[in-house]
């Protein structure tokens, strides 16, 4: 089925169509409410500041584009992730929370959410009041009384929430998955004024530069793609079952186990953890202490272009993709679906055996994934380096959440097509 047609497949179907016109609903939404500022902010000081600071480039991504007019949801989905984070992590220290999430069925995954959604609140009014604290520093809020700080810390909660809670009607409502749909929504909207400055500042003498830029951007591309499409098959033969008279089964087919199952998430789970030093630094670099100061700025200093933080960067996005591929997939839960179905991998035999061969082979190809996931997560880094264009709407991190999604959003709409044929 060519791309047309599928096009034409989506607005024929009543169902389909709806999901999609629901996704662009919510979408458009979210571009509005990040238009909308919160009060007593200086847009002057406010645009300097954000141009020469990296870290909140970074965090800006994550708050969906909110953060460059520092809108009323500005915190976008942040808190949310670093909440999902601590209660994946939780999981692996608490036993009563790993049975509720992989043992109870849908009603435990429900109450699993529902306790990071409570987490996201106390997670939400830290952030919005460090962020805050940090911009009245660099004078960016002024004349800010106390009540209109408390407004402003309850109006960047509420927005962290309401955001989630889109995120998640979008889930369920729409095609894809809604929160890394609004990070995706952010990134877009940000390239139309990226390309601008970059057109702006034009040089002719950085044209080789530029075009080195361009070139390695379509091969960090094409290797995300490479790396999301791969996949090791595993044979699985089904046993033939004789029921009366007629024979059923014996069958063959194969597992396909994904070199990065992981998906997009080691990114964003290594970012959010990267982003916390940062920005207890800048928080405490105005203090009277010169000690707690010092240290401060040397937290504050922790930026992309340092060998440290690339470094930190890798580790953390190889350890996150072993770490989000146990928590996602469960071979001793595939093992025993396989035996009650009848099924078997050819040489292996059903039960514990099939259990730990499906565990090597997913170990081996998630540790290729994760080596390759991890460098062209800092690929970029040194480029940025080397090149000096710092648009992070085109190239790095961003680029590798784009593409992830965009992959994601194209197979669950294949998938919702199948489906409808069938």
């Amino acid at each position: 089925m060519t791309f047309w047609e599928k096009i034409k497949l989506i607005w024929t179907d009543r169902a389909l169509r709806k999901k999609v016109l629901f996704v662009l609903f919510t979408l458009i939404l979210f571009r509005l409410l990040a238009a909308i500022p919160i009060p007593g902010i200086d847009a002057s000081a406010l645009s300097r500041f954000l141009s020469n600071n990296q870290f909140f480039g970074v965090l800006n991504i994550f708050a969906g584009g909110g953060l460059s007019n520092l809108s009323i949801i500005m915190l976008g989905v942040g808190p949310f992730i670093t909440s999902s984070i601590i209660m994946q992590l939780l999981t692996i220290m608490v036993p009563s929370l790993k049975r509720l999430y992989e043992e109870e069925g849908e009603a435990g995954r429900r109450k699993f959410t529902q306790y990071s959604r409570l987490l996201t609140i106390p997670l939400a009014i830290i952030q919005g009041y460090s962020l805050l604290a940090i911009l009245e520093k660099q004078n960016i809020l002024v004349n800010l009384a106390p009540f209109d700080q408390f407004i402003n810390i309850v109006v960047v909660v509420a927005g962290a929430m309401l955001v989630t809670w889109m995120g998640e009607l979008m889930s369920e409502f729409g095609i894809g998955n809604g929160v890394s749909l609004l990070i995706f929504a952010g990134i877009v909207a940000r390239i139309p004024s990226e390309v601008g400055q970059l057109a702006f500042s034009f040089d002719p003498s950085q044209v080789p530069l530029y075009a080195m830029f361009v070139i390695v951007g379509i091969l960090i591309t094409a290797g995300v793609v490479v790396a999301t499409e791969a996949e090791r098959p595993v044979p699985v033969t089904y046993a033939k079952q004789v029921r009366g008279m007629k024979i059923y089964g014996g069958g063959s087919t194969y597992l396909p186990l994904r070199v990065n199952q992981a998906g997009v998430m080691p990114i964003i789970f290594a970012l959010s953890i990267l982003l916390f030093p940062q920005m207890i630094g800048n928080f405490l670099a105005g203090s009277a202490n010169p000690t707690v100061a010092s240290i401060a700025r040397s937290l504050a200093g922790f930026s992309q272009t340092s060998v440290l933080y690339a470094l930190i960067y890798f580790v953390l996005v190889f350890l996150f993709t072993y770490f989000y591929t146990a928590v996602t997939f469960d071979p001793e839960t595939l093992s025993k679906n396989l035996q009650k179905n009848g099924a078997f991998i050819p040489g292996i035999r059903p039960g514990p055996s099939t259990q730990d061969y499906i565990s090597k082979v997913l170990g081996r190809i998630t540790f290729l994934g994760a080596i390759f996931l991890g460098l062209i997560a800092i690929l970029p880094l040194g480029m940025r380096a080397l090149t000096g264009i710092t648009a992070l709407a085109l190239g790095g991190t961003a680029l590798l959440i784009v593409v992830a999604v965009l992959i994601d959003l194209i197979k669950k709409i294949d998938a919702q097509i199948s489906m409808r044929e069938y």
